[in-house]
């Protein structure tokens, strides 16, 4: 989006989580994450890179799905499209807690999302996004790898992008990290 002279990256994300709890399964929505990067110019049309703000809502539906604290902290986005075919690029964020539950852990985590996508023609196209997280509060980490495939299609004005992408953690240290997750999404862009 433009404002004014200045070109930005705005992403909202409204995760719906599931996993294991001791009475079977807990699902809900989780936290509402904002972030806005500003793009830029480094010559090239085809690469994006903007660093900017990033605000996390404790929008949590139920125990386990949100942190019950409000964290801001930072993001920085690099996308290359310079071919057709190849796309890559990362995602690199930090945030901590200011407010919120007093009884609720406090936030202070950076994500690491290198993303790769290989176009196979009329909008599929092969993935590879896992979220590689760090939380410096418990020293505890994720790191997953994955394989997924999407499908891009654009109806009037508005794009839409599904996807599903299998991911299992080749390392991860501390409690409620994921062996093998599901990360599946529906994004629009106009």
């Amino acid at each position: 989006m433009s404002l004014g002279n200045t070109n930005w990256v705005l992403r909202a994300s409204l995760p719906l989580n599931s996993f294991p709890a001791q009475s079977g399964k807990t699902t809900g929505v989780g936290d509402l994450n904002v972030f806005a990067a500003y793009l830029i110019d480094i010559g090239n049309p085809a690469v994006s890179f903007g660093v900017g703000p990033q605000l996390t809502a404790p929008t949590g539906s139920t125990d386990g799905s949100g942190s019950k604290k409000w964290s801001a902290g930072i993001a920085n986005v690099l996308f290359n499209a310079s071919s057709p075919i190849f796309q890559y690029g990362y995602l690199l964020t930090w945030q901590a807690s200011f407010a919120g539950d007093s009884d609720a852990k406090d936030v202070n985590i950076g994500a690491f999302q290198p993303f790769l996508f290989y176009q196979l023609g009329r909008g599929t196209y092969l993935r590879s996004a896992p979220i590689m997280t760090y939380d410096f509060e418990s020293d505890g980490y994720n790191v997953p790898i994955g394989l997924g495939i999407g499908q891009v299609f654009k109806k009037k004005d508005i794009t839409y992008n599904v996807f599903v992408e299998p991911q299992y953690s080749v390392a991860s240290k501390g409690p409620g990290q994921a062996k093998w997750q599901i990360f599946a999404g529906f994004n629009t862009q106009f």
